[in-house]
């Protein structure tokens, strides 16, 4: 039998509704869809008749081998990912556990990210140079999370940070606050959003310094301003300064 297609979809941060119309085509046109559980939940209702096989949290290894496994049989396979497949996402493993099969047709479809889509429900916190740090140090060792947090810090990028919280690290998101406060003013303008997209959805913003003591788990993406990041009406937006080239 020919080799099949992998195709890894990414849905954006709410799921069905939030995918583009070509993420949408590559769902409807596989034979498979393949994914974490939560993530083929969102689709569930969308794509009732697809077959599925999910796997559960830190099960990444064996999810893309089993996307991998059906595409080898020359079946045409949807691994789905939150937000980008290639930020934080299956699309780098899923090229790496390539090598150990016969060719296999691999494409990847962007969606948008947790950043861009806090960033929407914030206001405009990311119209400036901005960085995207993960707080969880499962993959990377928390040194070096340190560093690139004080790196940020001095070269004023605004930051999103994913995974700042989870049951086992629940006080991440505070001791990146405190290193962040040594480099930054404690007023610094910040928000948080949780489950984006989702129902649920809920977004504040807030002080560094409040920040600190704000819980968070690991379906809120938080957002870190610059020293030109402002309030305003509520919404938390950095100015990219065409006011100011203007004068």
């Amino acid at each position: 039998m020919a080799n099949g297609k992998l195709i890894v979809v990414g849905l954006g941060p709410g799921g069905a509704h939030d995918m583009s119309r070509r993420a949408r085509t590559a769902v409807e046109s596989c034979d498979l869809i393949a994914g974490y559980t939560v993530y083929v939940d969102l689709l569930r209702d969308e794509f009732p008749d697809k077959q599925v096989v999910t796997t559960p949290m830190r099960k990444e290894v064996e999810r893309c081998r089993v996307a991998l496994d059906e595409a080898a049989q020359g079946r045409t396979v949807a691994m789905v990912c939150s937000g980008d497949p290639g930020v934080y996402g299956m699309a780098g493993l899923i090229y790496e556990l390539a090598q150990e099969y016969p060719p296999i047709a691999i494409e990847v479809i962007p969606g948008v990210s947790a950043a861009n889509g806090g960033a929407a429900v914030l206001g405009a916190p990311l119209m400036h140079d901005y960085c995207v740090i993960s707080l969880s140090d499962l993959l990377t060792p928390w040194e070096k999370i340190e560093k690139r947090l004080v790196a940020a810090a001095e070269a004023d990028f605004v930051m999103a940070l994913y995974n700042p919280s989870s049951h086992k690290r629940p006080d991440y998101l505070k001791r990146a606050c405190d290193i962040l406060l040594a480099h930054k003013d404690p007023s610094t303008v910040c928000g948080t959003v949780r489950n984006i997209g989702r129902e649920g959805e809920e977004a504040h913003v807030m002080t560094l310094a409040e920040l600190r003591d704000t819980q968070v788990d690991m379906f809120t993406t938080v957002f870190i301003g610059n020293s030109q990041t402002m309030e305003l009406d509520g919404r938390m937006v950095t100015p990219r300064g065409y006011l100011q080239r203007e004068d």
